[in-house]
């Protein structure tokens, strides 16, 4: 019953996070200066005719939130607006209904353009993550095994090395030494491949993401490392990893059985945390390779103004966030009974 109770309560929190980031991401937007029509199509031939046609087009010439906003006070009589005809409300249930509102700048649903983003992002980041993961932690359980040797050293030089290059930087030097070597520098597939076999398909786009998922491998392999080993040691420490050599135990056993599972609690919260703002894209690592991501949209979207796109991702990114925090919550009452009783 504390499980079910305490699991309702950690989704409920979640919903409601959603809720209020829900509302902010519609201000956020609403208090930026200038006009939003403007903003976004640059074009100083157009006449205030085509501007106000745009207004219209975009819901931009309805109130925000009530039908006083544009009176003066002596004015306040003849409102005649219904309330569900203001742009909060059209935004609230254009949501429920999935559309994130149009495009400025390509006159495409929001919706239509995330998507096609997302999937490039997610395999992106998930190949990098992967790596990440599973180097990182095979790295960091040697170095805490071998606590205070040379490759425990080497390791964490290694890695702090490694985790403060800046990611642009980093992806700079590797497309000019993948230059050297022959590989695709930007994009996702060479033009025309998709008249190829699906096998090859798939090998062009492998041989496109080597160079930006080795960026982002490098990044957080390193991070991962550092805390894998910092939190191994603390639990190698432990007096019942003591009772367990002493009982005759292999290092295997001890790590699979005993320290493995007690160490990777601050691991899971870092990975959640790393999923969730990742879903941005590494927006540096595909502004760098041209990457077709989500990144690279929201890149795009700053320098042409499109508020509509910049919307729909900051609101996808936050949800992203509070998920995969809602999945660490759940991974450690797994790991750690202790926090069911608490």
């Amino acid at each position: 019953m504390n499980r079910t109770r305490n699991l309702l309560k950690k989704i409920g929190w979640a919903l409601f996070t959603i809720l209020f980031v829900i509302i902010l991401n519609f201000f956020l937007f609403r208090v930026l200066p200038g006009d939003p029509a403007r903003a976004g199509i640059r074009d100083p031939r157009l006449k205030k005719e085509a501007i106000e046609m745009l207004r219209i087009r975009f819901g931009l010439d309805k109130p925000v939130i009530n039908c006083f906003e544009s009176l003066n006070p002596i004015e306040l009589g003849s409102c005649t607006v219904n309330p569900l005809d203001t742009q909060f409300f059209i935004y609230i249930r254009n949501l429920l209904q999935g559309e994130l509102g149009v495009s400025y700048h390509t006159n495409r649903p929001v919706t239509d353009i995330l998507t096609e983003r997302l999937w490039n992002t997610v395999l992106l980041i998930g190949a990098g993550q992967i790596l990440s993961i599973l180097i990182g932690v095979i790295f960091g359980v040697f170095a805490a095994w071998k606590a205070r040797t040379t490759i425990d050293h080497a390791a964490v030089i290694t890695s702090l090395f490694a985790w403060s290059l800046p990611t642009f930087w980093l992806g700079i030097i590797l497309l000019f030494w993948g230059s050297s070597q022959g590989l695709p520098l930007a994009g996702k597939a060479t033009p025309g491949a998709s008249s190829l076999p699906l096998l090859q398909q798939w090998g062009d786009i492998i041989r496109h993401m080597f160079l930006p998922t080795l960026t982002y491998t490098i990044i957080y392999m390193a991070e991962y490392t550092l805390i894998m080993r910092s939190s191994l040691m603390d639990v190698l420490s432990e007096d019942y990893i003591l009772t367990a050599k002493a009982k005759g135990l292999s290092t295997f056993q001890i790590l699979k059985d005993h320290a493995l599972k007690n160490a990777m609690l601050p691991l899971v919260t870092v990975i959640a945390i790393n999923l969730g703002f990742t879903v941005a894209g590494a927006i540096q690592i595909e502004a760098v390779f041209s990457w077709p991501g989500l990144g690279g949209a929201i890149f795009e979207a700053v320098g042409r103004r499109d508020f509509p796109v910049l919307q729909g991702a900051f609101l996808l990114i936050a949800v992203a966030v509070i998920f995969a925090n809602l999945i660490a919550d759940l991974t450690y009452n797994y790991l750690d009974p202790r926090v069911q009783t608490e």
